[in-house]
């Protein structure tokens, strides 16, 4: 089937298989790794991407149901070449260990920030709970948001 889709800014026409997973076209047709594959049941988040302002779990989705989508994911959130505040909160607070969760962390806390400039500790840990980290115990994942929130506010 032929899609159409603005990933990024850029728009993009394949041919996919009605089957391939919106996640897959991401990684091996558009060759945007960033979006990860974690558990393939919807149960981490690490796959999590902004489809038409809503934050989105591309393995929740066949590619031909995202046709004539807008997608965000975390390559698109840099700018000319200065990372956006939710990525700069990671570096600065240690938001990341091992790094796998963190381009669905900071896709889930993108819209975060847009529904809610200032959100609490609480509101934070509640929007997070589809993303899961083995990691690092959430505490600078926190802090980085809080972090990106005053940056953004």
């Amino acid at each position: 089937m032929k899609i159409q889709v603005t990933v990024n800014g850029t728009t993009h026409t394949s041919e996919v298989e009605p089957r391939l997973l919106l996640v897959h076209y991401l990684r091996d047709v558009l060759n945007l790794t960033g979006t990860h594959v974690g558990c393939d049941t919807s149960q981490c988040g690490a796959c999590t991407i902004m489809l038409d302002g809503r934050s989105t779990k591309a393995c929740t989705l066949f590619a031909v149901q995202a046709d004539g989508a807008d997608i965000l994911t975390i390559e698109g959130l840099a700018k000319n070449g200065k990372l956006h505040p939710i990525q700069e909160g990671f570096w600065e607070k240690h938001g990341l260990q091992c790094g796998f969760c963190t381009p669905g962390m900071i896709m889930t806390a993108y819209q975060l920030l847009q529904r809610h400039k200032r959100p609490s500790e609480t509101e934070i840990r509640h929007f997070l709970e589809g993303n899961l980290c083995r990691c690092t115990g959430y505490h600078n994942i926190v802090r980085a948001i809080q972090y990106a929130a005053e940056k953004m506010g």
